[in-house]
Parts: structure tokens; sequence; C-alpha cells
């Protein structure tokens, strides 16, 4: 199966991808024997993959990033690289290639220090002799000198060094950075084929796949999790009751403190199982005894593994809680839809009941209002406002529609 079969509705970008990997494997084929260089090439060293929440940006770039390893025998009689089966495209997808780096991070951002320890790996030689590839999935996340300090690594690059980066859009990455990438735009995968996917490569029921779907609007990542995890589909029944109880004040409040709660909680079941390996593994290699006590010296790598999973758990709740609030810009932009007269799909057709009771007893502009109120909440937390006074900001404004 090759390795483009992985993303979902985007055909264009597989087929600019395939045409680099076929470019690239050209030029190793030609370094390798001493021949003339290809004249043309749609290979470059460095790609930014933009695209919506849940368009397979990192799918993309580790489908690449195989392809790029690949050493099928195929190729050699005009196969395609990115076989999906040979050692390189395996071990790539897999994330234990030795020529191939996948940077994702747990905390609010990425700084300078990662940063520099990345580019010293890129200056490296292949040790597998095609390609370096750099897979950094959350590009929009480094600092600004963290930012800085990658530039000058994408403007004078290694030979065999490919950097692939990963960000929402262009505006999320420095301008001086995406100037010297080639850009790919995904775009969200339809409905339909993410339920086909979650049929046939996760072997969920074709109704339960179709109604995750429809409810994440096309994102992959969610719509697996709540097509699997019960808990999940439990918590989002909770936020699209919210609307329904923001009749008084202390009905806000109220609703603000449990979302908050939720998010909190989804967080710590999210943590515990990392913290607690992370933290046995690390006693384990500095020595410690077997229920004794740690050797003299190690207290400051245990806090530095603890801060760690602290800034861990604080990203961790404010993106449960940032799903929270898609889910509830999902259930007012089908009130808009019924308000409308829309013959758009509903997403939360579970809730049609509710969805109808607020249709009917506001109209289209207030709607629009308690829209912009919740993206005025999650810009407020992009800000680092705490949590609970967002929320509590949000849901007074969604009693006042």
């Amino acid at each position: 199966m090759p390795v483009w079969d992985d993303l979902v509705g985007q055909e264009k970008v597989s087929e600019q991808l395939a045409a680099a990997a076929r470019d690239a494997d050209a030029l190793v084929t030609a370094v390798a024997a001493r021949a003339p260089l290809p004249e043309a090439s749609k290979m470059t060293h460095a790609w930014l993959f933009t695209g919506p929440p849940g368009s397979g940006r990192s799918t993309a770039a580790r489908a690449f990033a195989a392809a790029l390893q690949c050493v099928s025998p195929d190729r050699a009689l005009g196969g395609i690289p990115g076989c999906g089966f040979c050692d390189g495209c395996h071990t790539s997808l897999v994330g234990t290639h030795a020529d191939v780096e996948i940077v994702r991070t747990d905390l609010l951002s990425i700084g300078v220090k990662e940063t520099r320890d990345l580019v010293r790996r890129a200056q490296l030689s292949p040790a597998g002799g095609r390609w370096q590839v750099i897979v950094l999935e959350d590009a929009d996340r480094l600092t600004e000198g963290a930012g800085n300090v990658l530039l000058k690594a994408v403007e004078e690059p290694a030979p065999r060094t490919v950097w692939l980066l990963c960000a929402p859009s262009i505006e999320d990455v420095l301008p001086t950075i995406r100037s010297r990438c080639r850009l790919l735009t995904l775009r969200t995968p339809p409905v339909e084929a993410v339920a086909d996917i979650l049929i046939r490569r996760d072997g969920i029921e074709p109704a339960v796949a179709a109604a995750a779907a429809r409810a994440t609007q096309g994102h992959i990542g969610r719509a697996r999790r709540l097509a699997t995890d019960p808990s999940a589909r439990q918590r989002r029944a909770a936020v699209l009751k919210l609307p329904l109880r923001v009749d008084d004040v202390g009905g806000c409040l109220k609703a603000a403190q449990e979302l908050i709660d939720t998010a909190s909680e989804d967080a710590k079941q999210l943590a515990e199982e990392v913290d607690v390996k992370e933290t046995e593994e690390l006693k384990a290699a500095l020595g410690a005894a077997q229920g004794g006590r740690m050797p003299r010296g190690t207290a400051g790598v245990m806090k530095e593994l603890e801060d760690r999973q602290k800034r861990r758990r604080t990203r961790t709740q404010r993106d449960s809680l940032d799903l929270a609030l898609i889910d509830l810009t999902g259930f007012y932009r089908d009130v808009l839809a019924l308000q409308l007269g829309s013959r758009l799909a509903i997403a939360n057709a579970e809730a049609e009941d509710a969805l109808e009771r607020l249709a009917r007893g506001s109209s289209p502009e207030s709607t629009l209002r308690r829209i912009d109120a919740i993206a005025a909440c999650r810009d407020a937390l992009d800000r680092n406002v705490a949590p609970l006074l967002a929320v509590e900001a949000m849901t007074m404004a969604l009693r006042a529609g």
C-alpha cells in the first residue's frame, strides 16, 4: 500500500509530493553513479505543510519522508518511491529510521535550545546514504528566537538535508522562513472520505464512523478518537448541553466551571500514564534502587522532569478546552444553518431537538454574535488569559446573545 494512501482527500498534494519524490530519487541515483544531475527538479530542501486542524499535515510530511527514504527495487523499473512496504518506508512511518527525525512537542512552545539541537542534527550526513529528513510537526510553536535559529539552517542547508515544517497557516511561521520553503496547502478532508478510512483502517462500524466524521467535520484524528473512545463521546455530549444551561448568571458561571473541570480531568487522564512511565524510566536510568532513595545529585534532573510534565499538562488542558470550544462552535453553526434554511448537513444530528429549540428562540444575528464570543474566548486562551475568566466571559456572552 503506497504511503500516499494515508493522505485522506488530498489528491493534488499527493501528486506534487510523488513527483518531488521521483526527482529526489533520480538526484540520489545520479550522485551515487557520478552521473550528470537532472536539470529540472521538483525537489527542494525545505517544505511548509499548512492546512486546518485535522487535514493531515503531519501525515503528509511523514509520507513524504518515507518516500524520500524508499529503497524498493521497483524504483529501478519505473515505480514511484513510497511503496509503503520496504524497510525505508516502514521505519520512516513508525519513527525508527536513523535519518528521519520527527519532532513534536507536548509543551506550549519550542525553544532555542531544542532548535539548536535540531540544526546540529541537520548538518550530519545521512547514515543510510539518502536524505537527512527533519519533520517539525509543530513549527507554529517555535518561539521567535527559535525561529531565527532555524532560519539560518534553512538559508544554508546541508546538501542532503530536507526540512519538512508543519503549521496551520503561513502566518504561523516567520516570513523569512516561509519565503525559503515550498508551500503545500492541505484542505479539510470530505466527511465521506474520513468515514471511509475509519471503516477501512480501524474496522469501525459504518454508522459510528459516519456519525464521528460528520460530528468532527472532517477532522481525522478527532473523528477516530470520537469513534473509539466512549468517554470522548460523553464529554462531547456534555459540551453540547451547555447552550441550554446559560439562562441566568448562576447557570453561566456553573457551566464555565464545569467546562474547565472537564478539560482538567481529561488532561489529567491523558498525562497520568505518560508521567508515571517517564518518572520510573528516569529513576531507573539514574540508578535508583527499587523502592529506594534517589542517588545524590539527581534532584535537579527530577525537578526538570516535573517542570516539563507540568507544562505538558497545561498544554493538554488547553488543547482539550479548545476542542470543546470547537464542538460548541459547530453546535451554533448548525443553529445558524437551521435559521437560514440551509441545506448543509447538520453535524450534530443527535442534538437536533436542542438545535431547533435555539433556532426558533433566537435570530441569526444573535447566533453569529455567539459564534464570535466563542472565537474571542479561543483568542483569549491563546494570549494566556486565565482559562476560567475567559470561559466565564464567553458563557455570559452566550446568554446575552
